[in-house]
């Protein structure tokens, strides 16, 4: 296992890293759209500007980011609009392609029609705040922008894609990455008329097995994970295990929480409800040997682009690692 980082650049983010000792990452989106920056040569240039910091590029994203479809790189894939959604597939194929030529082993996506629903902030330990959300200030009755969208009609798009997409993924040797819907809602009403089906570890199960490949498989947000169950504290490590005895955890988002399904905080890594070494020490027990990487880091006064709280929480996990790592 290694520290991980995610969505940096630039020539000083990454001397910064390296100072860190954060030496695989996943890089920023290249592009909204298939472009030169797509290419292989574009493709090329950024593993290899990336790798003269002594820094991996283990992964990238596809434009299909976690935002509602007026904001989405690529919205009638979600939409179910043909034959737009044939051709924006037909996109992240050749993006799929470009990415397996030029080197990039993982692309990491989303699945998700409503985005990250957030409601606010909440003050945190040491002056901090910490993201939130609660599911009674969410206004959840009000109609989604996109209109309702039942489970069957959510399956239907995800499978439609996964059919198509993760074929040209083996054939690449390009590993797909999917993050769970961020936060899980209630299964008999969604949220806004949207059911979100990858917001819990009974449709996770089911879209691994959609398209059984060992190429297909989740970028595990523990965090999220973490949001759709009652008792996070206790029933997150068996979560874990399973999709990890099954070899689709490709990256690991490294988060804590407080609270549970429908009412939580995203706090400090060493500040939540879940034992973050006991984590650690199942990831080891599974033969994961990925990424870990923090994710969605408290805000801090004067902390403007959130460099201390990452820093604080690249340590914590690399003495993570170092303690599972020495344990008999």
């Amino acid at each position: 296992m290694k520290v991980g980082h995610q969505n940096v650049s630039t020539d000083e983010d990454l001397r910064w890293l390296a100072e860190m000792g954060v030496n695989n990452i996943c890089g920023p989106l290249p592009s909204r759209h298939l472009d030169e920056k797509w290419s292989v040569e574009g493709l090329t240039q950024l593993r290899q500007r990336v790798e003269s910091f002594g820094i991996q590029l283990d992964m990238l994203p596809l434009p299909l980011s976690s935002v509602p479809p007026r904001y989405s790189e690529n919205p009638n894939i979600l939409l179910g609009k043909s034959p737009e959604r044939d051709r924006e597939i037909a996109d992240i194929c050749q993006m799929i392609r470009n990415a397996g030529r030029a080197g990039t082993p993982c692309l990491k996506y989303s699945l998700s029609i409503l985005g990250v629903v957030r409601t606010g902030s909440v003050p945190g330990q040491r002056g901090s705040f910490y993201s939130a959300f609660d599911y009674r200030k969410s206004n959840p009755d009000r109609p989604f922008e996109s209109g309702p969208v039942s489970a069957d009609e959510y399956w239907e798009r995800i499978t439609y894609f996964l059919e198509r997409v993760i074929p040209v993924a083996e054939e690449a040797k390009v590993k797909m990455a999917c993050h769970p819907n961020d936060p899980p809602m209630p299964r008999d009403k969604g949220y806004r008329g949207v059911q979100t089906v990858l917001g819990n570890v009974e449709g996770l199960k089911h879209f691994i097995e959609i398209v059984p490949s060992k190429y297909h498989g989740l970028n595990f947000c523990q965090g999220t994970v973490a949001e759709m169950l009652e008792n996070p504290a206790r029933d997150i490590f068996d979560v874990i295990r399973y999709f990890g005895s099954r070899r689709k955890i490709f990256n690991v988002h490294f988060r804590n929480i407080r609270g549970g399904f429908l009412n939580f905080q995203e706090t400090f890594i060493d500040n939540g409800d879940v034992d973050m070494l006991w984590a650690m020490r199942v990831y080891k027990e599974v033969g994961y040997d990925g990424m870990i990487m923090p994710d969605h880091v408290p805000s801090i006064p004067g902390d403007h682009d959130r460099s201390v709280a990452f820093a604080y929480a690249f340590g914590y996990i690399k003495a993570l690692i170092a303690h599972v790592n020495a344990e008999v």
